[in-house]
């Protein structure tokens, strides 16, 4: 499966990582580091949709993305076109990413950031709070339930947020049991990288209203984000559509409006229910 290989190549990176800077000293760095105020977490608390613009120049799934890839540009054009946090994918091997490049854009940008890597051990979220991240990923399909916790724990103490992905029911009640305050439904099944638009629909209501829903994968054309915000999410992740489109400005401001005018309709449909019902409860008096 991808994810086995991938998740291999995070350890096999990780152990090279070791050999330049042990593990205690990564630690120990982090932890003298000012402890971060959870921003990317508040980002993504607005009323309106919140969107996390991703910046990565390829996929297992899609190959190459974007073989031109001015990668300070594209973030700016994402901070610029209002987006609320930035992701920024680290991984070299499939993603063609780099820790190099996550930090170019840090310096560049003011928007709070993700490291978006697979992490197999607590020492790439010391690293991740070396580089200057505001948050980093843990995956359900990746760490136990026990593993999830001791991580948000670590998180926690450096002030970072974990954006905590899953793909079903059973993942979103380890991510819940863990302590997860912000959980990501992945319509991409990590598996065998087919996606799925409706699995974040399907599991919206597993997760509760106190918990920060982030909608990631498959999201193509505005409509798209206007489901999404219909269906309650409090934040997209949107990488491969706006990587290919060639103005992303105006393409984040048409997901922007389409995310609007879905809140507007989920609003809609709830003062037709409460009409309904008063009307019902009307007729029985």
């Amino acid at each position: 499966m991808i994810l086995d290989e991938l998740a291999a190549y995070a350890s096999f990176r990780v152990a090279e990582a070791k050999k330049k800077i042990a593990a205690d000293e990564m630690e120990r760095k982090a932890r003298s580091l000012p402890k971060g105020d959870f921003r990317f977490e508040h980002a993504l608390c607005n009323t309106e949709v919140s969107f996390i613009c991703e910046v990565k120049r390829a996929s297992p799934s899609k190959g190459l993305i974007a073989e031109d890839f001015p990668y300070v540009k594209i973030a700016r054009e994402y901070e610029q076109a209002g987006a609320d946090c930035v992701s920024v994918l680290t991984e070299p091997k499939w993603f063609l990413g780099s820790d190099e490049i996550f930090k170019e854009i840090r310096a560049a940008i003011t928007l709070p950031m993700i490291r978006k890597d697979f992490t197999v051990d607590a020492y790439q979220i010391y690293e991740a709070k070396c580089m200057g991240a505001d948050a980093v990923l843990l995956i359900c399909a990746l760490l136990p339930t026990e593993t999830i916790r001791e991580y948000l724990k670590i998180c926690d103490d450096l002030g970072l947020t974990a954006l905590v992905e899953t793909h079903d029911e059973n993942e979103i009640r380890s991510a819940l049991k863990a302590g997860a305050r912000v959980i990501g439904v992945n319509n991409r099944n990590l598996k065998n990288f087919t996606v799925d638009f409706s699995n974040a629909a399907n599991l919206r209501e597993q997760i509760p209203t106190n918990v920060i829903f982030v909608a990631e994968s498959g999201v193509k054309e505005p409509q798209d984000v206007g489901v999404l915000a219909e269906i309650g999410a409090d934040a997209v992740l949107i990488g491969e559509a706006l990587m290919r489109a060639e103005d992303k400005t105006e393409r984040l401001a048409e997901f922007k409006q389409a995310a609007v005018q879905g809140r507007e309709k989920a609003a809609e449909q709830v003062q037709t229910s409460d009409a309904q019902s008063q009307a019902s409860d009307g007729g029985k008096a």
